[in-house]
């Protein structure tokens, strides 16, 4: 059973071969508890409470000190290209929170009973198992000169994918190093990760980077990246290849 809603300012398609409507339900419930939490646009969200100092009791919760501890985390990993501080001092947790709620959405899936599910949110992608004809779930990568061309297909062999780029949304990302630069020499990339919170939280950095992204993921423990450049070339590291259907 599968179905698709608009939540968190996308599209978000929940995907469970063998669940009830009850679990899909489910799921796209504790998406919505997500947004209200985390969203940077609801006033009454503890996002936009934190920043404006008005906690109420029992805040922070443990779930917005987990996100802003893997902020921290990935801010410093990335040499400061993920950094959820805006310009104007706003937290802004929404650049990691997508991933983090997958992964959330796909565990409670797992915890149902469920070894095949797929959960996609605006592209960025947790799957196990099989999809609904029995094969392993396929996964297509966007042609961002083209959106109605798939440029690769890969399997993610229970993996996360998470892309960053401009087709879509169009100059949403900036590098933290400086602002006003504008990243014209990538469109996209695409990162594989043990999750898709570990995919998501590095191809933004990535993509931050520009051309220099894709030697940042090369050289991380167990991901894997494919970059089109604004030239039309497409560079990917060496173990992409093993994801890599057609």
């Amino acid at each position: 059973m599968d179905a698709t809603r608009f939540l968190m300012g996308m599209p978000v398609t929940v995907d469970v071969p063998a669940g009830t409507q009850a679990v899909i339900e489910a799921a796209f419930a504790r998406f919505a508890e997500i947004e209200a939490r985390f969203s940077p646009f609801r006033p009454d969200s503890e996002v936009v409470r934190f920043n404006a100092l008005r906690l109420v009791d029992g805040e922070p919760s443990e779930e917005l000190r987990e996100v802003l501890a893997l902020a921290e985390r990935t801010r410093i990993e990335t040499d400061g290209y993920f950094d959820i501080a805006r310009p104007d001092g706003f937290l802004d947790p929404t650049g990691i929170v997508k991933g983090w709620a997958i992964r959330e959405v796909a565990r409670q899936i797992e915890a149902q009973g469920f070894a095949d599910y797929l959960v996609d949110a605006g592209g960025d992608i947790q799957c196990r198992g099989n999809a609904p004809d029995g094969e392993p779930w396929r996964i297509g990568i966007r042609n961002p000169f083209d959106a109605m061309q798939i440029v690769k297909v890969i399997a993610p062999r229970d993996h996360g994918i998470a892309t960053s780029g401009t087709s879509a949304r169009g100059q949403h990302i900036y590098d933290p190093h400086q602002p006003g630069r504008r990243i014209s020499d990538v469109l996209s990339i695409t990162v594989i990760g043990p999750d898709v919170l570990e995919a998501d939280r590095f191809a933004t950095a990535a993509f931050a980077m520009g051309e220099g992204g894709i030697g940042f993921i090369e050289a991380q423990p167990g991901l894997e990246g494919y970059l089109i450049g604004a030239d039309r070339l497409a560079v990917q590291t060496t173990g992409f290849r093993e994801f890599v259907v057609s």
